[in-house]
């Protein structure tokens, strides 16, 4: 009898575990539909952004600004201002990144990871974020939509990255790091599936800097 029972309560518990693993799936992917559907209305995106980064213990340790544009299929320029200059800009295919105190250029084909990097959700593919994210919506309500994305490789460059929405506009990214660290980008001005052509994100740099090849 104690055996039967035994038995019985495993079942319950691998049915009840059962039922909440399929819930928890259908939610992610409903959760990923959802967030799929808003980015993919974003035939370009525009915006000036503070980049703020906060160790574990909550110290601001960093904090610059600069502007992004991005365009799809594929067309991505980040530029962020002086002290700490940089620029990275991807053609869908590359991400090439310049670092004018640095005098160097690296160029690094988009494999599955760097493809994942946050920001290049603006301008990348979304259609199956289901596949390479577990996906939660945090919160929702008339004017605010939070997403909270956990990548499924452990080869990920972040741990969970959180987009805010508001009246369907992103306006900040909350992206958390192997090493504890948070990074906050805020945008502003942004500008929505304007008019950009593709010679906007073409990187001009001098031809004195050192250029670095992937696997070279």
């Amino acid at each position: 009898m104690f055996f039967s029972l035994n038995r019985v309560c495993l079942a319950l518990v691998t049915t009840a575990f059962l039922m909440a693993a399929g819930q928890a799936h259908s939610e992610n992917r409903e959760a990923a539909e959802e967030l799929s559907g808003l980015l993919t209305d974003y035939r370009t995106y525009q915006a000036d952004f503070i980049q703020i980064l906060v160790n574990e213990g909550g110290d601001k340790v960093q904090e610059t600004t600069g502007s992004l544009k991005a365009k799809r299929p594929g067309l991505f320029y980040w530029e962020q201002d002086p002290p700490l200059s940089q620029f990275i800009v991807s053609n869908g295919e590359k991400v090439t990144v310049y670092d004018p105190d640095l005098e160097q250029v690296t160029i690094h084909s988009l494999d599955d990871r760097i493809a994942t990097t946050p920001a290049l959700l603006l301008s990348g593919e979304v259609d199956h974020l289901a596949e390479t994210y577990n996906v939660t919506r945090q919160a929702a309500d008339g004017q605010q939509q939070v997403f909270v994305l956990e990548p499924k490789s452990q080869d990920s460059l972040f741990i969970s990255l959180q987009l805010r929405f508001t009246d369907g506009v992103l306006n900040e990214m909350r992206l958390n790091d192997s090493l504890s660290q948070l990074s906050i980008l805020s945008f502003d001005d942004v500008q929505l599936n304007e008019s950009v052509p593709d010679s906007a994100f073409v990187l001009e740099y001098p031809d004195s800097v050192d250029v670095i090849q992937d696997g070279a």
